[in-house]
């Protein structure tokens, strides 16, 4: 006898194939039959009219520290989201030294520790409320041996090499980098190559927050399709966008590279959001240079009218395109400013506070220098372009759900459904959030729905899918997800979630 049997829903695998309608039996938190005439079960629900799914897979969120809150959390699970990439743009709660991690920035302060493995313990212990697999951070890596230095020696990329190779051996599943900000904006690509190939050992994979998603898209995508071949890694292209109005209309230059990549051996795959506005540190305007030192540095060099002259001039430099912040993809008018620790500030666009815009934006990062904005630079074409893409899935790149905050968090996969794909598309959009994803990041026995796989199955009505979330008010509830399964375990029933940590850490090679 089965323990819960599905029944009469509009059933797809996650592969891609056509839709079904049959009934799905789950014992022992797997999948163990697909069709009709499956026998008795000890529960029945009736899905009829609604669709069954793999588990939705978030390849790139930053949902690091979710675990360590008081309450459990179901905001992904109400979005379908069963399985989660950690880890992303180069920054993870471990390895870290003591001396450094007062770098590490504030999404992840206050859980920062010695080993990867003894983060990995920790978030165990706390229970995620939904599975997450963790990618160790190049950031994190090189802050542990040379802090916010530019330079390293060969000896401190030898041990950077050694807290990655403990980290993979403790479960990490890849490796990460954040090329756009610092520290590992200073890195060159032999040492991304290094720890790229430390990875490999173990057949993992590479993500990366390019060097540039603006004017040096081409070349940061250049030479994140370099790494990979050199290191022989798979490569995840991080929240793909076409930054600014020098670029609106470069989704075609990204996906006819990742295209020819592919064809030229390279297994890449890529992430998008289904939003026109990103979100970051306002540090990342400015030139990588502003903040090499460390933060007192970085004040330092605001506080002088001279260095802010100097750092206008590299960021608006015509000469690179990588290198130099976000600077030039900015419009006043597109930098709404989210957190600041005057509470005045927020809410606020850059072209509000009057002045030049430059020395505006040195005040509110000298004043605050982990203040975050949310930025309004993407063009609708760029994105449906990556949406419709079949290298490129859905990743909310979303953090945990306090604060202010980006709607992306709340809603990034029931918006791509709901307001992205078509009844003809959702087979390929399915797949796209699952298998595809999962498949990238090694997440064996997830991603598809077929006799044998792990039980995380999400069932969603389809003509009530979508989220009402805006940049004002981004964390209201999806609506559409109506029951959500983890290794079998109902989590989400009728819309509403049932309670408890019931979510697992999954370690390099866990089923």
């Amino acid at each position: 006898m089965h323990d819960l049997l599905l029944r009469d829903g509009t059933v797809h695998d996650g592969l891609g194939g056509p839709p079904r309608t049959a009934d799905v039996a789950i014992t022992g938190g797997r999948v163990t039959a697909v069709g009709r005439g499956l026998g008795p079960a000890r529960r029945v629900i009736d899905v009829s009219g609604l669709v069954v799914a793999p588990g939705f897979v978030d390849p790139h969120s930053h949902s690091d520290t979710v675990p360590f809150l008081d309450e459990p959390q179901p905001f992904k699970l109400f979005q379908g989201v069963t399985t989660e990439i950690v880890g992303n743009c180069g920054f993870s709660c471990g390895p870290t030294d003591p001396a450094t991690s007062g770098f590490i920035p504030s999404l992840l302060s206050g859980n920062e520790f010695r080993a990867f493995g003894d983060y990995l313990d920790a978030a165990e212990a706390a229970g995620p409320s939904n599975n997450l697999a963790v990618l160790v951070g190049h950031h994190t890596l090189r802050l542990a041996v040379s802090g916010m230095n530019a330079e390293i020696t060969p000896g401190q990329l030898a041990h950077m090499c050694e807290l990655a190779a403990q980290s993979f051996e403790a479960g990490a599943a890849g490796l990460s980098s954040g090329l756009e900000y610092v520290p590992g904006a200073y890195a060159n690509v032999d040492e991304l190559v290094a720890l790229a190939l430390v990875g490999k050992r173990w057949g993992l994979p590479y993500a990366t927050h390019m060097r540039s998603e603006s004017e040096g898209l081409a070349d940061a995508l250049d030479e994140a399709i370099a790494v990979a071949r050199r290191a022989g890694v798979r490569l995840q292209v991080s929240h793909c966008k076409a930054s600014g109005r020098a670029v609106h209309g470069a989704s075609a230059m990204v996906l006819d590279k990742l295209a020819r990549a592919r064809r030229e051996g390279v297994d890449v795959r890529a992430d998008v959001y289904p939003y026109l506005a990103f979100g970051t540190g306002l540090v990342a305007v400015l030139p990588p240079a502003a903040c090499e030192g460390g933060e007192e540095a970085l004040r330092a060099r605001l506080a002088d009218p001279a260095a802010r002259a100097a750092l206008r001039a590299l960021a608006e430099s015509p000469d690179t395109g990588t290198g130099v912040g976000i600077w030039r993809e900015l419009h006043p008018a597109d930098v709404q400013i989210l957190t600041h620790t005057d509470p005045g500030i927020a809410g606020k666009r850059l072209s509000d506070l009057g002045g030049d815009p430059w020395e505006a934006l040195c005040d509110l990062v000298r004043l605050d220098p982990r203040a975050s904005g949310v930025f309004h630079t993407m063009h609708e074409s760029d994105l449906r372009a990556f949406l419709a893409d079949p290298l490129v899935s859905v990743g909310s790149d979303g953090g945990p759900p306090i604060g202010p905050n980006h709607p992306r968090t709340f809603g990034a996969f029931p918006v791509y459904l709901g307001e992205y794909v078509t009844e003809e598309e959702l087979p390929e959009a399915i797949r796209k959030v699952s298998s595809a994803a999962a498949a990238q990041f090694g997440l064996e026995g997830r991603g598809w729905l077929a006799p044998g796989a792990v039980a995380d199955v999400v069932v969603l009505d389809r003509d009530r899918i979508g989220h009402a979330g805006t940049y004002e008010q981004p964390d209201v509830r999806p609506t559409g997800v109506e029951h959500v399964f983890l290794a079998g375990h109902q989590v989400i029933a009728g819309g509403e979630f049932t309670g408890g940590r019931h979510g697992r850490i999954l370690r390099r090679g866990a089923r």
